[in-house]
């Protein structure tokens, strides 16, 4: 049985391994702090899915109004499932709850951007209802 909860700090280590399987590392004491910047912001909504004890996935998700809309717009900044559970419906449904919180503040639209090279990822994303719409240019600040 799976099931779907806010992330809280006691999750830091099972989302490090999470995160790293997406390329991202990092160390354990500033994943922490990250994740204490975003407990409780309405905002930015994280949640986390669990099989027994195990987190299994994760999705980030950010609100924003924005200026040239009538109603905020949710988008969604991370989401992985780990590749043991991947086809056995996870992902999709840590969507379908991303979807229900975007509907719950009032959200008009719920996107997403992935990398180019994530290939799979677009196609999971396609195969769930997202349509291509728009192109992600970026500049560094580094």
């Amino acid at each position: 049985m799976i099931g779907i909860r806010p992330m809280c700090q006691r999750d830091a280590r099972q989302i490090r391994s999470l995160l790293e399987q997406l390329g991202y590392t990092t160390t354990f004491q500033a994943l922490r702090e990250r994740i204490a910047q975003f407990e409780g912001r309405r905002s930015d909504p994280i949640l986390v899915a669990c099989r027994d004890d195990r987190i299994v996935g994760l999705i980030a998700v950010h609100l924003t109004p924005m200026l040239h809309l009538a109603a905020p717009i949710a988008r969604i900044t991370t989401l992985v499932v780990d590749p043991q559970a991947h086809g056995s419906g996870i992902g999709r449904a840590l969507v379908d709850a991303a979807e229900k919180l975007a509907r719950e503040a009032g959200c008009a639209l719920l996107e997403v951007t992935t990398a180019l090279h994530r290939t799979d990822a677009q196609a999971f994303y396609r195969a769930i209802g997202f349509d291509p719409s728009a192109v992600k240019l970026q500049r560094s600040l580094a």
